[in-house]
């Protein structure tokens, strides 16, 4: 679920439970309301949290002696793109 996904989720929430004054029989609007508004803040939450994720780095620093020259080699090697999700 993406981050509007979410937010769209609160929203309609917000105005079924808030915003509506119509009673059904077979459904309760105010409770289906606060159960959207919930999905909608765990669906924002889980966005941030990837989002975060995603823009994580990580720095690898490797060195070694070649063994032709004997001179010290240091490999920097910087991976800033997250590979891509499992599904």
């Amino acid at each position: 679920m993406s981050l509007g996904a979410g937010i769209l989720l609160v929203v309609i929430g917000a105005i079924l439970t808030f915003a509506l004054d119509v009673q059904v029989d077979w459904i309760n609007l105010v409770m289906v309301g606060y159960i959207l508004m919930a999905a909608g803040l765990v669906g924002i939450i889980l966005g941030i949290v990837l989002i975060a994720r995603r823009r994580s780095s990580s720095v690898t620093v490797r060195s070694s002696t070649d063994p032709a020259t004997g001179e010290r080699v240091d490999r920097t090697e910087r991976n800033s793109s997250p590979p891509p999700p499992a599904i």
